[in-house]
């Protein structure tokens, strides 16, 4: 199925859609566990390697957020270096459904609660997406490439909750 134009014409709002879609299905299944010390929040700045911060019970994870949707040729990710020193850091590729915007499955790299990201620095260095005025395409010193078999693969939204927080 050739991919809804609007999908890349207006990515970046299906980007903030997604992400408190994502957001949302985390707080519904926490409340439904009848969990309440929760907090959410935001990146200002995209420097930190992550797109929003939650914290549930004296745990806080700072989460990268990648999505593509169902079926995407897409095999790999790239993941800033300073998501690493983060405490808890970890990276969740979404996919969705690109009609409904229905999530799952999910896509996991990352350690424990209270442990850091596991070591990308000897990933493939990215390289921009276009070339310079002499058509190089440089690396991206501060990126690395994770590639799909460098994540576990979630099915649902509380496997995902899980992950992040032992729940």
């Amino acid at each position: 199925m050739p991919i809804d134009s609007s999908h890349y014409l207006h990515s970046s709002l299906r980007e903030k859609i997604l992400e408190h879609l994502f957001i949302g299905e985390i707080l519904k299944h926490l409340w439904k566990k009848n969990i309440r010390d929760i907090e959410v929040l935001k990146a200002e700045v995209d420097s930190g390697g992550y797109d929003v911060v939650i914290s549930c019970n004296g745990i806080s994870r700072h989460i990268q957020l990648k999505a593509s949707y169902n079926g995407a040729s897409t095999s790999s990710q790239k993941v800033q270096l300073s998501l690493g020193t983060k405490p808890s850091g970890c990276v969740i590729w979404m996919q969705f459904d690109q009609k409904s915007l229905d999530l799952g499955p999910f896509f996991w790299f990352g350690s424990g609660p209270g442990h850091t990201l596991p070591d990308i620095t000897g990933k493939k260095v990215a390289t921009h997406t276009k070339g310079n005025a002499q058509g190089e395409k440089l690396e991206r010193p501060n990126l690395r490439v994770l590639k799909k078999a460098d994540f576990t693969k979630l099915t649902m939204i509380e496997e995902v909750v899980f992950r992040l927080f032992w729940i």
